[in-house]
């Protein structure tokens, strides 16, 4: 007889639970080896065998072996733990499978401990390395992979030796400047020297020769092109504008030699013609001057906008600008909410793709502010048709001279006015004129020999001609190819850095560009937290709580897929359904499901967690971390089996699109795109619904080849049929066929997963059959079996099951963001959720520990005439209760109820 010993934070229920939710709390520091650990699956230490390497097929290697990686971020202060915190955080990670960390945020400027010493920037914290240091050789050896972030949030300054008015922009904005401004790059440079050079006493090597640092990457979401469509470049100081403006200049002047060459290039005669598109821009026609009024109204072809929770009244007054004729519209914002709920315009223009208008008109507020201005969509889905351009207005009267390229052809479109719900203010606005305009060459005075060819921020951008916005987007391009090959060179060449590199995330990078460096990454959430007030606003914030399940089109599956390289490692290096959406037992499922399907390298899940105050909160902590999220750890397990084990086939066939620097240069300067969004698989003849069934990737001008024989190359006609996606494998079925009830199913020789809508049906896999009863939430719930002992179900000894359906925090309250009515309180005697998919909060009032997760009542039926014996495992997964087992003929049944108190179990096959 043996005994196993469990630790004291081990659980057991000793009493039925009196409801479907109950306490299940993952142990920060757990690293028993237990049914549930994976850690044997990882080699220890990493890079036992060697450094990462990009294979000839473009996939991830170590030791001639493929690796993927199941990866968490490591963000701010979590990435600086006490030694005794390493030690057990490491070991933990190890045991779900995790075989990858990325160290994100070191620089974190609102963090009063970070990885730099103060004053400035240039100073390491010897105290910060030495606990990161410690922490990844922990990471090391428990076979655990880094990745290295070198760009993030840190915040630059004068005191670095920068120009002062460094301290004016925001740090995000600052890092924009690296690709053009050389002083700004050499700090880049410094710091990666310091870090990457320095040798980690516990490991005797250095960031540049270990093997377990697996990758490098040099910014995060960021890039010239990106941050320019941001308009980070029109607000930039003066003093950086001049910098940029000279060495465009500088590329004019190779380009063309002389300004009458240059004139011939771009033509131009900067000529308004047409006639005004807008009737009543003065507003001399609508209701009597002072009247106030409210919500929506259509005043004589101006649609005036109010959504909830934001309040305006408008008016008229006779106030105009001296010269001006007509009357003003006054806009007086009583209740904020986000910039967009208090908006006007005006529809029913039909514009032609390409085309400049020529859009005045005068405004002044009671405070300074800012608005957007552009050309929209006048229906769904409500479309930017042009560059949005903010501007400042101010206390007095100012006339602005505003140039919207159109960037596709549209019969109902309007000019949009928004951004006026953010702040409580008054606005006037009169005298408004749209015309059709035929842009600029060089404006009056302009030279190439005087060098003053103005840099085109976005205001300035639609003023000038097809031919010279090309050339500007091109500059842009080029400095940021630069920017990207001159780091690469130094990491490599100078540092001689074995890491692979990555560029930043395509979407905000070109694929073109980020595909000369080793790696091509991407970002995607489901449902990010919305901020209508200030960013980050702890209090004022909400999530759409939609299940991704009912949308495989909209989902983050295509958005994901068409930024996929052919011959290049693909990392997804960020990732979540964000707390609190109680539908996010689904994240890790369905992403990881398709990442084997598309054969993607690498995915890293935002994040472990962000915070070194509190690692045993007993609670979800927030938006992000997933560290204490109970269900979202326990998915870790199918996350490893299906990706990382490989229990999902790769496709049977790829389907490719080709995007050139050509293409992307021009789909830019014709505004098709915007930052966040920058070309990817959409425009290389790629259809997104392709991705829920087959392989996608785009060629680029510098990526590997395909062989043309086993490649599909032409643009695929296949859809889901009945609203059913399968796999070409089909391994992988996306069932959308009832409205509202998707349901995602996985069927391997090895797993079986089902998630979504689950509840009240019966799911038939041959040798298995699994029957779910009802939940708490309509029918909400994942199940998920695995082998883990045995090469498919048919030899099976050992398969475990885990089951849950919502997660939260005890007396969590979640309400409606629009009408601030509760929705639900998280209880153990819970007994019903309301199924709510609006726009959901908690105020910033998380609950208490536990968190609270519900079980599932599931019945399984396995085809056999073996006996099989069946455990509850509790909370760090040792058995806890025998469970029984019906017997008929061949088969045998298993009831799992909600009364055991755990999400997961054994099943033993006795031979």
């Amino acid at each position: 007889m043996t005994t196993t010993l469990t630790p004291q934070y081990a659980t057991t229920p000793t009493q039925t639970p009196p409801s479907r939710l109950f306490q299940f709390y993952l142990p920060w520091d757990d690293s028993t080896s237990s049914e549930i650990d994976l850690s044997r699956y990882l080699d220890k230490p990493a890079g036992k065998y060697g450094y990462v390497y990009v294979g000839s097929d473009g996939h991830l290697y170590v030791g001639g072996k493929r690796i993927r990686f199941l990866g968490v971020n490591i963000a701010g202060g979590a990435a600086f733990p006490t030694k005794e915190q390493a030690d057990r955080i490491a070991a933990r990670l190890a045991k779900f499978g995790v075989n990858l960390v990325r160290f994100h945020h070191l620089e974190a400027p609102w963090l009063n401990f970070n990885i730099f010493s103060p004053p400035g920037t240039r100073n390491i914290n010897k105290e910060a390395l030495d606990r990161l240091d410690y922490f990844i050789y922990k990471l090391k050896e428990s076979g655990i992979y880094i990745d290295l972030n070198l760009l993030v949030s840190r915040k630059f300054s004068s005191v670095d030796g920068l120009p002062r008015e460094i301290d004016m922009m925001e740090w995000k904005d600052q890092h924009v400047l690296g690709y053009f401004y050389e002083p700004v790059l050499d700090l880049q440079k410094e710091y990666a020297r310091k870090l990457l050079l320095h040798r980690n006493p516990y490991t005797g090597l250095t960031y540049a020769e270990d093997p377990a640092i697996a990758f490098i990457e040099i910014i995060n979401e960021n890039g010239l092109i990106h941050s320019w469509l941001d308009g980070v470049i029109d607000r930039m100081p003066q003093v950086f504008k001049n910098v940029l403006q000279e060495k465009w200049n500088a590329y004019l002047k190779q380009k063309y030699n002389s300004t009458d060459n240059l004139l011939n290039a771009w033509g131009g005669t900067g000529a308004v013609y047409g006639d005004e598109v807008l009737r009543n821009g003065d507003f001399s026609q609508g209701p009597p001057t002072g009247l106030e009024l409210e919500g929506f109204q259509n005043i004589y072809g101006w649609i005036l906008e109010m959504h909830s929770p934001a309040k305006a009244r408008w008016s008229f007054s006779n106030e105009t600008p001296a010269g001006v004729s007509g009357r003003s519209l006054v806009v007086r914002v009583l209740q904020t909410g986000e910039p967009w709920h208090i908006q006007f315009n005006y529809p029913g223009i039909r514009v032609r793709e390409g085309e400049t208008y020529y859009i005045s008109f005068w405004a002044k507020a009671d405070k300074e502010t800012s608005i957007t201005v552009c050309i929209r969509q006048a229906h769904e889905p409500w479309n930017a048709l042009s560059q949005i351009v903010t501007i400042n207005i101010g206390r007095e009267w100012k006339k602005y001279d505003l140039y919207l390229t159109t960037s596709s052809a549209d019969d109902n479109a309007r000019l949009d006015i928004s951004g006026l719900g953010s702040n409580l203010n008054v606005y006037y606005f009169t005298g408004f004129s749209m015309k059709i305009f035929n842009g600029f060459g060089l404006r009056d005075g302009e030279s190439l020999e005087a060098g003053n060819i103005k840099i085109f921020t976005l205001d300035e951008y639609g003023a000038r001609t097809l031919s010279a916005r090309r050339d500007w987007i091109e500059f842009l391009w080029n400095l940021e190819y630069s920017y990207y090959m001159e780091m690469y060179r130094f990491l490599k060449e100078e540092l001689k850095v074995k890491a692979l590199i990555i560029g930043t995330i395509v979407g905000c990078g070109t694929p073109n560009i980020l595909s000369m460096l080793d790696v091509v990454d991407a970002h995607a959430y489901w449902q990010h937290p919305q901020f209508p007030g200030a960013s980050w606003d702890p209090v004022n914030w909400y999530v759409y709580n939609t299940p991704m399940v009912n949308n495989p089109i909209g989902s983050t599956i295509p958005w994901l897929a068409l930024k996929r390289v052919y011959g290049k490692p693909f990392t997804v290096s960020e990732y979540n359904h964000p707390a609190p959406n109680l539908f996010d037992g689904e994240t890790a499922i369905i992403l990881l499901s398709y990442a084997a399907l598309q054969d993607w390298d690498a995915i890293i899940f935002f994040s472990y967690g962000s915070d070194n105050r509190d690692w045993d909160s007993k609670r979800i902590r927030g938006f992000f971390d997933i560290d204490q999220h109970p269900t979202k750890m326990a998915s870790l397990i199918t996350a490893y089996m299906l990706f990382v084990r490989g229990d999902i086939a790769p496709s049977k066939n790829i389907v490719l699109g080709y995007l050139s620097k050509e293409d992307e240069i021009d789909l830019i300067s014709k505004m098709k795109v915007s930052s966040w969004n920058l070309p990817d698989g959409r425009f290389a003849g790629l259809n997104p619904i392709q991705s829920l069934m087959n392989g996608v990737a785009m060629v680029t001008d510098h990526s590997p080849k395909p062989q043309e024989a086993s490649i599909q190359t032409q643009k695929s006609d296949i859809v889901g049929v009945n609203n059913v996606y399968r796999s070409d494998t089909g391994e992988i079925i996306w069932d959308v066929s009832i409205p509202d009830r998707g349901v995602f199913i996985v069927n391997t020789s090895r797993s079986i997963v089902i998630t979504g809508f689950i509840g009240n049906r019966e799911f038939d896999f041959g040798l298995i059959k699994i029957r779910v009863g009802n939940t708490l939430l309509d029918g909400w719930g994942t199940v998920a079996l695995h082998v883990v002992d045995g090469d498919s179900f048919e030899n099976a000894r050992k398969i475990i099951v885990i089951a849950y359906g919502v997660t939260a925090n005890t007396n969590e309250k979640l309400y409606d963001y629009d009408t601030q009515r509760a929705i639900v309180t998280f209880t153990p005697g819970l007994e019903t959720i309301p199924r709510f998919e609006g726009k959901i909060t908690n105020y910033g009032r998380w609950g208490y520990p536990p968190t609270l997760v519900e079980g599932l009542d599931i019945e399984i039926t396995v085809k056999m005439q073996e006996d099989i014996n069946v455990w509850a495992l509790n909370n760090i997964g040792f058995k806890t209760k025998a469970l029984p087992v019906t017997p008929s003929d061949r088969y045998r049944t298993i009831h799992l109820i909600h009364e055991y108190g755990t999400i997961w179990y054994e099943i033993l096959i006795v031979n």
